[in-house]
């Protein structure tokens, strides 16, 4: 009798444990101001706005309140799912003892999450510009992101009732940390290195590689964990292009725009020569400067790149 009053004891011990908060709850405003910058710091790694990545995070986790952010560091209440290697966190959710993955840290959560975002299920999102929210929350609900058909206006209402869209606008230059691009580049390389390329930084915010001779989209994808459509998808490529022998790579969606007002083309110049030097999307140097798909400038012309041609 008194071995199973002990383990009885044991037991709602352990279970309160898990009932009752390890800390006090935190608030939505300190829940934004402790993880806005690695909302932002993904942003620029992954293209994912981070009005999107906060909010979500606020409603997948209460504010970081659920028991799956404070013990398993899950802020988007992702599943294990069968690619996962990781640690796991087992509790109800739609079916009884669901798998969660388990993180060592909140940030590595955020990383994940823009991850798992990479999915082709979810490329038309990256085709929108990074200040569209709406665009962004309504595109997560088409693509089957979550059940609950009011989940875009959720989290589009989070977003407006706590000014989250400020946080899209704020350039690598301008985030909390106060890094120089020199520095950002410096750690983009460092955290990014993998088997023979290193990552670096494009002067529109984009991550790119240079090319060698022996690589090819299947290798490169799997160098960084990518799909070969994302490669294809990035830099404005058909799927039956075989790779070029040098040159710029990105590894992320090209921009809409780019820093520069215009670019005069030179002799044989190509619209996707251009588009590559200067990171900005080809359909949009087409769409700036009257132009269609199979068009090409010639010596002399000037492409537009931040207005549309008068």
């Amino acid at each position: 009798m008194k071995k199973l009053i002990i383990i009885i004891l044991v037991f709602a011990a352990t279970n309160d444990a898990f009932s009752q908060p390890a800390s006090k709850r935190i608030t939505r405003t300190e829940y934004i101001e402790t993880y806005k910058d690695a909302a932002i710091k993904e942003m620029h790694h992954s293209g994912v706005p981070a009005s999107i990545t906060v909010a979500q995070g606020i409603l997948e986790s209460g504010d970081g309140n659920s028991p799956l952010a404070r013990y398993a560091n899950n802020h988007f209440g992702i599943k294990c799912h069968s690619s996962w290697n990781g640690r796991t966190f087992i509790q109800d959710d739609d079916s009884k003892d669901e798998c969660f993955r388990k993180y060592d840290s909140a940030y590595e959560s955020f990383v994940d999450h823009s991850d798992f975002l990479k999915r082709q299920r979810y490329a038309a999102l990256f085709e929108l510009k990074i200040t569209d929210y709406k665009g962004w929350a309504r595109g997560l609900n088409e693509a089957g992101y979550a059940t609950n058909p009011k989940y875009p206006q959720m989290l589009i209402r989070i977003i407006e009732e706590n000014d989250l869209a400020k946080f899209d606008k704020v350039s690598p230059e301008k985030s909390s940390n106060n890094k120089k691009k020199e520095e950002v580049v410096q750690e983009v390389a460092k955290s990014k290195k993998k088997g023979s390329h290193s990552v670096q930084l494009h002067d529109n915010n984009i991550k790119y590689i240079e090319v060698k001779p022996e690589d090819s989209f299947e290798k490169i994808a799997e160098e960084f964990d990518m799909g070969t459509w994302q490669l294809y998808k990035y830099n404005d490529l058909d799927k039956d292009k075989e790779l070029f022998d040098e040159g710029v790579l990105f590894l992320q969606p090209k921009r809409s725009k780019a820093k520069e007002e215009y670019h005069v083309a030179r002799t044989g110049e190509t619209i996707w020569e251009i588009s590559q030097k200067y990171g900005i999307k080809c359909k949009k140097l087409l769409k700036r400067n009257g132009m269609f798909e199979g068009d090409e400038p010639k010596q002399g012309d000037k492409i537009f790149m931040q207005r549309s041609k008068r």
